[in-house]
């Protein structure tokens, strides 16, 4: 609530007075709500958390939870301001409803240096067909993949198998750009020609992840992502290898104890804001990936409304550092059950609910979206994008995908680190750009070329 502003302090005293009784008032409602509600879904109880009375602090008592006593690290307080406390600067924080202070607004900045080049970049990648291959698994991620087909994790190993896709035939009919770790941003292929070359020849776009991982903060088993030390430095040397977008995974979970935390989804989101905005000074367009993962025993309707939250909160904080949303991308999860919650949806059921959470929280201007797998099984995957563009042909933004596992299990299987089974891999990767590629048409039809089952890893980390 906004407080008049001027020489009329009696006014404003009515105004505070005001203020106080509204939010009341508002407590009140929300406390007669729950009651009316005590039989509702468990799990979707679980997931809602009551509004404070008052932005800067909230003095909260333990209550019951599933027939427990809840309390957040066995903390009392919410800590005032998530920027301080994560160490986060320039954000403004939620407007102080007692009217003890006014937050001013954010001055109007001018653009990137590379505004022209960020929108340009952002439409070629979710160019009508294609997506983004991600390929960006860490050194210790990418070792436990070539473990399953019993290959040493060195690097002469994983040269060749990112080797094998970015020499794939025509790749970039369905394949506009490829998520790389820094190793192989730098990398050279086995005859001295560095991948970034060998990606540009074939008018596939590098790009780079940026984070550095994740610290565990607030409740038990959430986390926060880093990497904002240094970012500047490191997005110009990427620019000047030939990288052009990057990557921040935010991660959230949700569970019975009651994450995700406010906490936890407005320093995430804070962070891909601060991340979004300094690559676009550096001239790389930011993805930004709130991905809350499907681990859990919760039903559709709670992922869905968890996933909107964090996707609000995360829209929230992009606009304060002004970013150019012309110049970004996002990369959410799709919508589906919890994974130990014993329910399946179908794939109109996933394109709805994933469909009309986004058209409530991301703003049009925003070009594209490219969808993680986040473990569904590469037909899944494939089929969910499929029926999300049948069902939303106008959708204001692309609906493309970003997909890892969903793009490489069966091909890793298919090569099994022999050279002689490079042709084979390779048809294989092919043809399954080629369906994702239909289906961020809408047109996907017939058998699928994948030869996996499901993907899923609890707890996923790249």
């Amino acid at each position: 609530m906004y407080q008049s502003i001027g020489a009329q302090p009696k006014s404003t005293n009515w105004g505070l007075v005001t203020s106080v009784v509204a939010n009341v008032a508002l407590v009140g409602a929300i406390g007669v709500v729950a009651l009316s509600q005590s039989h509702a879904d468990p799990a979707l109880e679980s997931a809602i958390r009551t509004a404070p009375v008052v932005a800067p602090m909230v003095h909260m008592a333990p209550r019951a939870f599933q027939g427990k006593s809840f309390r957040m690290n066995n903390r009392a307080v919410i800590r005032p301001n998530a920027e301080e406390s994560l160490g986060f600067k320039g954000y403004i924080p939620y407007p102080d409803t007692t009217g003890a202070s006014l937050t001013p607004l954010p001055a109007k900045q001018d653009p990137s240096p590379y505004s022209a080049e960020l929108r340009a970049t952002a439409k070629a990648i979710v160019a009508d067909g294609k997506g983004i291959l991600a390929c960006d698994e860490s050194t210790k991620t990418i070792g436990k993949r070539l473990e399953q087909i019993g290959v040493p994790n060195e690097e002469s190993y994983r040269r060749a198998w990112r080797e094998l896709l970015f020499r794939t035939p025509n790749m970039n009919e369905a394949i506009s750009s490829a998520i790389l770790y820094e190793e192989t941003l730098f990398q050279n292929a086995a005859d001295g020609t560095p991948f970034v070359d060998i990606m540009k020849a074939n008018n596939v776009i590098p790009g780079i992840k940026v984070d550095t991982g994740v610290r565990a903060t607030f409740m038990d088993g959430e986390t926060i992502t880093e990497g904002i030390d240094g970012l500047a430095e490191r997005a110009q040397k990427y620019y000047k290898q030939g990288a052009r977008f990057a990557k921040w995974r935010g991660v959230l979970r949700i569970d019975p104890n009651g994450a995700p935390s406010m906490e936890a989804i407005e320093g995430n989101a804070r962070a891909l804001a601060q991340y979004g905005k300094i690559c676009q000074m550096n001239g790389l367009v930011p993805i930004i990936e709130p991905e809350v993962l499907m681990d859990g025993a919760h039903g559709i309707e709670v992922q869905r409304w968890v996933t909107e939250k964090v996707q609000a909160a995360t829209m929230k904080a992009l606009s304060d550092v002004n970013i150019e949303w012309e110049g970004m991308l996002l990369k959410p999860n799709m919508i589906l059950p919890g994974t130990d919650s014993g329910k399946t949806a179908s794939p109109e059921e996933v394109a709805e609910n994933t469909v009309e959470g986004l058209m409530r929280t991301l703003p049009a201007a925003v070009p594209g979206i490219t969808f993680l797998s986040g473990g569904q099984s590469e037909e899944e995957a494939t089929r969910n994008l499929n029926a999300m563009n049948k069902m939303s042909p106008n959708a204001p933004w692309k609906l493309s995908f970003s997909f890892g596992r969903a793009l490489q299990a069966s091909v890793l299987k298919a090569w099994d680190g022999k050279e002689e089974n490079v042709e084979n891999a390779q048809k294989l990767f092919y043809a399954l750009s080629k369906a994702n590629g239909d289906a961020s048409l809408g047109k996907f039809e017939g058998e699928h070329p994948a030869t996996t089952g499901s993907l899923y890893e609890k707890n996923y980390v790249y």
